[in-house]
């Protein structure tokens, strides 16, 4: 029988597809598409990996003052044993609107004044968040003033008060870049109520206009599948990477995301070949998210989440999408757990990870310079052959 139905395919009397029911053909094609895809996204990744191989990796932390308060222990202490003793030099500021303009047409710029001068100091650079929505909860920081206004009030205002803060801060040295309205379309985290893509485009176009010299960073929500080909087009794309979180509301239990190192690799890579632009990782989560508010959660409870060991895997992860900067998330959870907790475990291994940092991108910058050299001697030799000839 088999034989049979050998040598009538290899006669073209049948079509083995046919064979197949309706059900087999549509998981099979469905199957080839996943594994289309899975291989394509691959692809992307790896080969966004190996551009940016020879790229100095940028580490530094978000630092969010009022967290730290939060958290027990003295903002200025925090920004300062950062600085000192694990020697950041990157990091990721917040301009809440609810803090900068407590009174309608009064700002107070005192707090993030401070913030920019220690990190002058040590000639560190700035990431200044602006806009309604920004790092930690509610997510939108509106004054109490405006909460009741309609958009067509609070939103001329908002632009208003992201006006004095790039007009404050523009031409700071330390001053980096801006990202503009953390994860924008996140609609399910936070208090935040309008989403429409109309303003975060307006607010683009508003802040180029404002400062043109400085780049505008737009970032996306945790793990979001796509790839941005909408407008508007920032300077540079930022994602959040959040791997271990506790769900409140179906297993009641810790979950870890599936999503490999390379995923981000192919979002970074996809992003380039799409839009011509670059990514960077603007929050790696690097605390824990516990069940209920970390400031009353135990050692215990924090472990399951987060502990030096996952600290220092995280670490491993984010350097393994190939993007070359990277904001840690949770510096004022390290220091806190130092002082409060008396552990200092989570806080060396940062400390170690930026040391380690520092190093290699001496190493990398050493080979560039050698490399540029061989390639300048190069040059040189076929200059002078040439004119030899002539």
């Amino acid at each position: 029988m088999y034989k049979k139905i050998i040598n009538r395919i290899k006669n073209f009397k049948i079509n083995p597809w046919r064979e197949f029911k309706l059900w087999q053909k549509i998981t099979s094609i469905l199957v080839g598409f996943i594994l289309l895809s899975v291989a394509t996204m691959y692809g992307i990744a790896r080969w966004y990996i190996a551009t940016q191989a020879n790229t100095p990796l940028t580490l530094g932390t978000s630092f969010v003052p009022d967290y730290a308060r939060y958290l027990g222990v003295d903002p200025k202490q925090t920004l300062g044993a950062l600085i000192d003793d694990m020697k950041v030099r990157d990091f990721r500021l917040t301009s809440f609107w609810s803090e900068g303009e407590p009174t309608q047409g009064h700002y107070d710029f005192s707090e993030l004044d401070w913030e920019f001068n220690m990190i002058n100091k040590v000639n560190g650079k700035v990431s200044l968040s602006i806009g309604l929505r920004q790092p930690r909860w509610p997510e939108c920081h509106v004054p109490e003033w405006a909460k009741n206004e309609p958009k067509s009030v609070w939103y001329p205002q908002l632009l208003n008060y992201m006006s004095a803060v790039i007009d404050r801060y523009k031409n700071n040295p330390a001053l980096y870049n801006y990202e503009l309205e953390n994860e924008y379309f996140l609609k399910v985290f936070g208090t935040c109520t309008d989403f429409s893509r109309s303003r975060l485009i307006d607010e683009f176009n508003f802040v180029k206009e404002k400062d043109p010299y400085h780049e505008v960073v737009i970032s996306r929500s945790n793990n979001a599948i796509g790839l941005p080909i909408d407008k508007p087009t920032p300077d540079l794309f930022g994602v959040s990477v959040y791997k271990r979180v506790y769900d409140k509301t179906i297993t009641h239990r810790y979950y870890e995301y599936p999503f490999p190192a390379w995923f981000y690799g192919f979002l970074a890579g996809g992003g380039e070949i799409i839009k011509g632009k670059n990514m960077i990782i603007h929050e790696l989560q690097a605390e824990p998210w516990p069940p209920g508010p970390l400031s009353t959660t135990s050692v215990e409870e924090q472990n399951k989440s987060m502990d030096a060991k996952r600290l220092a895997s995280r670490f491993e992860y984010g350097e393994a999408t190939g993007i070359r900067t990277i904001y840690m998330w949770g510096a004022e959870w390290w220091y806190s757990r130092m002082v409060n907790n008396h552990d200092p475990s989570v806080w060396n291994v940062a400390k170690s990870e930026f040391q380690q940092n520092y190093e290699e991108n001496l190493k990398i910058e050493k080979k560039n310079m050698q490399q540029s050299s061989s390639n300048q001697k190069t040059i040189q030799l076929f200059a002078n052959l040439s004119n030899n000839k002539l």
